[in-house]
């Protein structure tokens, strides 16, 4: 770490986290859980490109729990699935417009909590 760098303890990250849910509620962003938001953060933040079967090996999570994910996250056009042309089994997770709009806002959010910690 540099001398610009403070040094995060325990209780400064769950002050942080706690600081971003309470101020991700009184905006209204979409309720998602934490399966859902690490999902999308994991599509969103790794090299596509992502299925079903790689997202549930990589994050540890069954094919139906990430599709039960993945229905919510459409529903509020956050991520979209499509059928792989070039391998019929397998369905390829899309970012969305609405969705790269959405992280971006919240890592500003997050930032703006973060500093007035």
């Amino acid at each position: 770490m540099n001398e610009n760098t403070t040094k995060l303890t325990p209780t400064s990250v769950l002050n942080l986290w706690h600081g971003v849910m309470l101020r991700a509620l009184r905006d209204e962003h979409p309720d998602l859980t934490a399966r859902q938001f690490a999902l999308l953060l994991h599509v969103y933040l790794t090299p596509p490109p992502h299925t079903v079967r790689g997202l549930a090996a990589e994050l540890n999570m069954s094919k139906p729990a990430v599709t039960r994910a993945l229905d919510r996250l459409g529903r509020h056009d956050l991520a979209r699935r499509k059928r792989d042309h070039a391998d019929k089994r397998s369905v390829l997770i899309q970012r969305t417009v609405k969705g790269s709009v959405y992280l971006r806002e919240f890592g500003d959010m997050a930032a703006r909590v973060a500093a007035e910690l």
